[in-house]
């Protein structure tokens, strides 16, 4: 889509799923929008309803109510995004390489340019030597850059990015955070990201929607006024990350 820019506007979404006794909302009348170019991260307790949101919004599933558009593009929203799931479903038959190139060769990409690509792509983020290797001989920390390479070379301007991290150590964490907020400002990426991390949340986003427990809906929208790279161990970080804590554990 080059340089043109959009804003991803949903309206009233609503989702249930059949129930032993009868449905389960699971998102209720949830609206926000999203602006081009921006990182806006979904916040809110376990099964709360974030990784049905993402779907939605991938085009997964249909909503039963509501509307996701998307202003000034021709497009619908599933068509310009790269959906990232909980695991990172690598495939294990499959080199580094072979992984990284996948969406290229399904969409029909010349190869030999979609394998330069991701060359460029793996030895600028520390998996140079590696291109061989198959997902069972690299570290949870490789194999999650890996995937989150292959879900950059999708092409997609709108990445939907579901835990990328959750699985990871804490200082593993912390080295990807800063290396995802690297590669976005180079790809000037559109980000949903969905997490449980108030902290993870602060460091990575513009801006924070905190989800209430399901069926959700959005309690707070927060807009991150703090200058990059930002301090984990700064006053104000730790004000900011108290507060939102507060109002997911219902603090008065």
């Amino acid at each position: 889509m080059g340089n043109l820019r959009f804003e991803v506007r949903v309206d009233g979404l609503c989702k249930a799923f059949p129930g032993r006794t009868g449905p389960i909302p699971v998102i209720d009348s949830l609206s926000f929008s999203v602006r081009h170019g921006t990182w806006t991260t979904f916040l809110g307790p376990s099964g709360c309803g974030k990784t049905t949101l993402l779907r939605l919004l991938a085009g997964l599933i249909e909503p039963d109510a509501g509307s996701v558009r998307v202003i000034d593009a021709s497009m619908h929203l599933p068509n310009m995004a790269a959906y990232f799931p909980q695991h990172d479903t690598l495939l294990p038959w499959r080199t580094a390489l072979g992984n990284a190139v996948l969406a290229s060769e399904i969409e029909g990409r010349p190869l030999a340019h979609a394998r330069s690509e991701a060359r460029e792509l793996l030895e600028h983020f520390g998996l140079a030597g590696f291109e061989s290797h198959y997902p069972s001989q690299l570290s949870g920390g490789m194999r999650q850059r890996l995937a989150l390479i292959r879900t950059f070379l999708a092409h997609r301007d709108v990445l939907l990015l579901d835990e990328p991290l959750g699985a990871l150590d804490p200082l593993t964490r912390t080295i990807l955070q800063d290396w995802l907020l690297e590669i976005w400002g180079e790809l000037h990426k559109t980000i949903v990201l969905v997490t449980h991390d108030v902290e993870e949340a602060l460091v990575l986003s513009d801006r924070i929607l905190v989800l209430s427990p399901r069926p959700a809906t959005v309690e707070r929208d927060v807009v991150v006024r703090l200058p990059r790279p930002r301090d984990r161990a700064s006053g104000s970080f730790a004000e900011r990350k108290g507060s939102i804590l507060d109002l997911l554990l219902g603090a008065p």
